[in-house]
């Protein structure tokens, strides 16, 4: 790839492609319209007479997406760490860790509901646990993969417990810890619009799921995109965060 192309580029290339899919829309839409496939015109007003509720669901949404995913990658590194740093742990945790994680965090929904006192708290708990264990795997991962002269290299310069963590542990772990992270959001933002659909009474999942049941499918898609955009801005925003932290890492 070459290093001097601006990323700027990039997001022109994306918006057009963006455009490309809903021109075809359009053309699809306007050559077979049907209860399900509302025009882009009628999308657009869907979408203006909703702007006050998709705004407050947009903040209803971050409310709990944010928080979730702020506990669940403070307690993903923190154990990743201890596990990562002591061999013994790692050998006896990883096999339940490997069973566990399987286990898709939906399922875990009813349960939330039933042991929780209310449905903010089981939303946030699945979002939690869904973005919990990739930031837990690749933290374990990203300590593993750590070059052992590095380790040998900062003991020589008597750096030893916090020190040895933040100053060379963690900041050498972190290309794989972003990647959890970056795994996690993707997985938090489907997991926030089912548990909005299952315990919600506000917030982006639950708009698109109200107005399926009225089948007022131009609010529903209109919906759609405004968590499509959401997304991407948060990524977006993510993206930055991380070319900031792995600064070291940009090709020159």
């Amino acid at each position: 790839m070459n290093p001097n192309i601006k990323q700027k580029n990039y997001y022109w290339a994306s918006a057009l492609i963006f455009v490309v899919l809903i021109v075809l829309y359009g053309i699809f839409a306007g050559t077979k319209t049907t209860l399900i496939f509302p025009n882009l015109s009628k999308i657009a007003r869907a979408a203006i007479k909703s702007r006050s509720i998709l705004g407050r669901s947009i903040l209803s949404s971050l409310k709990l997406l944010l928080p979730s995913v702020a506990v669940s990658v403070l307690l993903g590194i923190s154990v990743g760490t201890l596990v990562g740093l002591n061999d013994r742990l790692k050998a006896v945790l990883m096999p339940v860790f490997r069973a566990l994680n399987p286990i898709p965090s939906t399922m875990l929904i009813p349960y939330a509901i039933a042991i929780l006192p209310t449905f903010w708290l089981s939303s946030a708990a699945i979002i939690t646990i869904g973005v919990f264990w990739p930031v837990l795997m690749s933290t374990i991962l990203g300590i593993t993969l750590l070059e052992p002269r590095w380790l040998d290299n900062a003991r020589c310069l008597n750096l030893r417990g916090a020190k040895l963590v933040f100053r060379i542990i963690l900041p050498g772990a972190m290309p794989q810890i972003f990647a959890g992270i970056g795994s996690g959001l993707i997985t938090s933002f489907i997991l926030l619009t089912v548990a909005e659909i299952f315990g919600a009474r506000s917030g982006l999942g639950y708009f698109i799921s109200y107005y399926t049941d009225f089948a007022e499918y131009d609010r529903v898609i209109a919906g759609m995109v405004t968590l499509s955009v959401v997304v991407t801005l948060l990524m977006l925003v993510f993206d930055r965060i991380q070319a900031k932290v792995l600064y070291w890492t940009k090709k020159r």
